[in-house]
């Protein structure tokens, strides 16, 4: 099946068209997308603006066999160790974001038939974070740990712009936090030093339409909700 590209276009027109047309892909066709397009894809998120141009995004590309190995791995050290950030994640959900994230987990297990009360299903589910959803590549995005939470800021806006990017190239893609929960497996496969921190994984690759996962859309608040405009 040949990958839908989204139309060329110009300016707002191909910016919205981009955004809407980007989803998180939680189920992946295996295969891979061409070398030139990850470069193509690369060379694009590193367009990202940064603190004082110190694009302090290093980021680790797997494809074929390097992406199964990790894959394997992974799974197996997941049940044998647990898991440590290197980013501190969120103390806690509430009021409207804990809603946000409730309502985005139950549009998930509703589209793949897990009951509320389905704990193993959960779990099962879980543990496709760590699979990679079948995707055929993974991308690890990690940071200095000298460059602090300016250095995280700038990789959020890397990861944005990297599945901008793979979005207008007809590439599906999903960022994952549960892969930076797991930071010392991952230090621990590719070999990195202790001040290189794990900030999220992006899976990519081309995505299955006729996976479950892959047919819901999460909802965004209105603009009056999250932003206060003043002085218009």
């Amino acid at each position: 099946m040949t990958p839908i590209r989204v139309p060329v276009e110009t300016g707002e027109a191909t910016l919205r068209s981009v955004l809407a047309a980007r989803h998180s892909c939680r189920g992946f066709r295996p295969d891979p997308v061409p070398e030139a397009t990850v470069r193509e894809i690369l060379e694009l998120a590193q367009r990202t603006p940064s603190w004082c141009n110190s694009q302090p995004w290093q980021v680790i590309v797997t494809s074929g066999p390097e992406t199964d190995s990790f894959r394997d791995f992974l799974l197996r050290r997941v049940g044998e160790v647990p898991g440590a950030y290197d980013v501190t994640p969120p103390r806690r959900y509430e009021g409207v974001y804990r809603d946000r994230r409730r309502s985005s987990g139950f549009a998930l297990y509703d589209s793949l038939g897990i009951t509320r009360d389905d704990v193993d299903g959960r779990r099962r589910q879980a543990l496709e974070n760590f699979r990679f959803f079948g995707a055929p590549h993974i991308a690890i995005v990690t940071s200095e740990e000298d460059l602090g939470p300016y250095g995280y800021l700038d990789c959020g806006g890397y990861v944005s712009t990297f599945l901008l990017a793979a979005a207008g190239l007809g590439v599906a893609t999903i960022a994952q936090a549960a892969i930076a929960s797991y930071s010392n497996v991952v230090r621990e496969y590719f070999g990195l030093p202790p001040a290189r921190h794990v900030v999220c994984g992006i899976s990519f690759g081309y995505a299955d339409p006729d996976h479950p996962a892959n047919s819901f859309r999460t909802e965004r608040a209105p603009v009056d909700e999250v932003a206060e405009i003043r002085g218009f």
